[in-house]
Formats: C-alpha cells, structure tokens, sequence
C-alpha cells in the first residue's frame, strides 16, 4: 500500500513539476507498456509461460479500433469494447493449443503468431493501411469532455493503470495467484493437488493479451495513427525484457521495467550510431548484477543495508545501552 500511495503521489506531482508537453507524452507511452507489462508479468513472473508475440495483442486492440472508428465510424468506446472481446477470442484460440506446449516450443508457438498478425497488418492494406499505416483515428471523450490534450490522456490513461494495478495486486494475493505459483513451480505438483492448470494457464494468457488489447486501443486513439511497425517482433522482446530486467516476481517490478525501458533510450538518442550498443550494455549489466530484477534487487539491497547497520549498532553496543 504505501508503493501505491508514493506512486500515485509522484503521478500526481508529475505533470506540475515537469509541464513540458513532450515528457507528459512520454509518461502517457510509459502508461500503454506499464499496461501490457503487468499482464505479462502475471503470465511469465505468475504463471511460469512465455510469449514472445505479445506485440500482436498490443496491434488488434489498436487496429480493431481503429478500422471500426475510421471505416465503419463506430463510437469510440464501443469500438474498443470490440477490441477487448476480439483479442480476447484470439488469445483463447491461440492459447488452448499453445499452452500444452512448454519453454522454448511455447516461445516459439507465440512468436510465429506474432509474425503471423503483422504480416496480415501488412498485407490487408484495404483494411489497415499496409505499410503505410491508418490515419484520422479520433480522439477520445468522456461525456462530451474531450481527451484532446495530452495532460488529459494521461490523467486518463494512470488513472485505468491504477485500478489495473490494484486489480493484479488482488489476484496474484488470491487463490487464483497461489495457483499460478503452484503452475509456475511444477505443473505436475499443482495437477496433484487439484489445481486445474490448462484453465488457469488460458484464462491468464487471455487476461494479459486483453491488458495488451486495451493499451493498444489506448495508443490509437492517442496518437490517432497507427503501422505495422509499432507491433512487430522488436516490440514483443523489449516488452518481455521490460517485464524480466524490472523482475518478473512483482507487480511493481513490471511497471519499474516498463518505465524504465521506456525511458532510457529518450536519453540515449544523443548518441545517435551508440545507441543500441549503450542500451544492451546497461540491460547487460542490470542482469549480471541483478538477476532477480531491478525491483527485487533494490529491495533485497536495502534489507542488506539495514541487517549491516542493525549489526554494527548492536556489536557498538552488546548490552543494549
């Protein structure tokens, strides 16, 4: 409770000491991965399986919307709503069978549905744009108060992360989550004990990529333009190593990874031919020093820091006066 309270006070905080539009817009883009992290996260960290085609989630919630919007000139809201219920249909059908795969045959199952989906992006340029990408995606409003602002879309867009938040935190505490542990354990030793894995695995694969499908729609309507290449291959791996270089063992950790992968490269742009080489070496180095992620490290840090000054006061003073 008192990391949801320090981070609701810093969101708050954020746009008064920071009111350059630019950094706001960043936060908003920190947002959409926060939100897909934190259903990866569940899904990897939880329940022990691994997607590499999340990317393509993040693409149907943002391309359902968007075709529905711009072509069939649904409400916005509705159109989303679709998007939620189609994804969540996809994952279904791709996870009843993916799932009974495990390690790197189930890291391949989902990353050739990933490349799948963006060649359909691709290819259906009568319907998504192709390459080219859709445009004139509208803007968002709530009773008739428009999200036309990028100060508004972010009020907006923490807001939905933070009862999502809540919402992961409640089920990874619940019977729900100790049975996603026992998966992530061993399959056998939950199947023993009752826990019904091949349902537990899909409904949490369909969660994630409906978490991935609301963020994506979230991104259309932000930037009102979207393309294939903001959902490829790349986008699958950087979420996933947002997910492990954060800790994949909390939800906190997610959304640490995701901001701060989110981030970095907006600093590292100055140096433009070093870029990528820079951005693996830090992540290199998080690893090494910290396998169980920056989140988890950080606090396994601190309770060292404590236990060693704790130590040092009691040996100072052995009769406690």
């Amino acid at each position: 409770m008192s990391i949801f309270i320090f981070v609701l006070i810093a969101l708050i905080l954020f746009p008064i000491l920071v009111p350059n539009k630019y950094y706001i817009s960043v936060m908003v883009v920190v947002g959409f991965n926060t939100l897909i992290a934190i259903g990866l996260c569940m899904l990897l960290g939880y329940a022990g399986q691994i997607s590499l085609g999340h990317a393509a989630f993040y693409g149907l919630g943002a391309y359902t919307t968007g075709i529905l919007c711009t072509k069939y000139h649904f409400n916005p809201w509705l159109a989303i709503l679709c998007g939620i219920l189609f994804t969540g249909i996809v994952a279904y059908l791709i996870g009843v069978p993916s799932l009974k795969l495990k390690g790197h045959y189930l890291a391949m199952a989902t990353l050739g549905f990933g490349e799948i989906v963006f060649i359909v992006f691709n290819e259906l340029s009568y319907l998504t744009g192709g390459p080219s990408g859709m445009t004139s995606i509208p803007r968002l409003s709530i009773f008739g108060f428009p999200l036309n602002t990028d100060l508004r879309f972010y009020c907006f867009t923490w807001g939905i992360i933070l009862i999502t938040i809540i919402l992961s935190i409640n089920i990874v505490h619940s019977r729900v989550g100790r049975a996603l542990l026992a998966i992530h354990g061993s399959e056998s030793a939950a199947l023993s004990t009752g826990v019904n894995v091949a349902s537990y695995k899909v409904q949490i694969f369909v969660l994630s990529a409906i978490f991935a499908s609301i963020a994506g729609s979230l991104y259309a309507h932000f930037v009102t333009f979207i393309s294939p290449s903001s959902f490829g291959f790349m986008q699958s791996i950087i979420l996933v190593t947002m997910v492990v270089i954060g800790g994949m063992s909390d939800i906190w950790g997610a959304c640490l990874g995701a901001f701060i992968l989110t981030i970095l490269p907006e600093y590292l742009h100055v140096f433009h031919d070093y870029e990528i080489l820079i951005f693996g070496i830090i992540l290199m180095i998080i690893m090494i020093l910290m396998p169980k992620g920056l989140f988890v490290g950080s606090i396994d840090g601190m309770k060292l820091l404590k236990n060693k000054i704790f130590n040092k006061t009691n040996e100072s003073n052995p009769v406690g006066i």
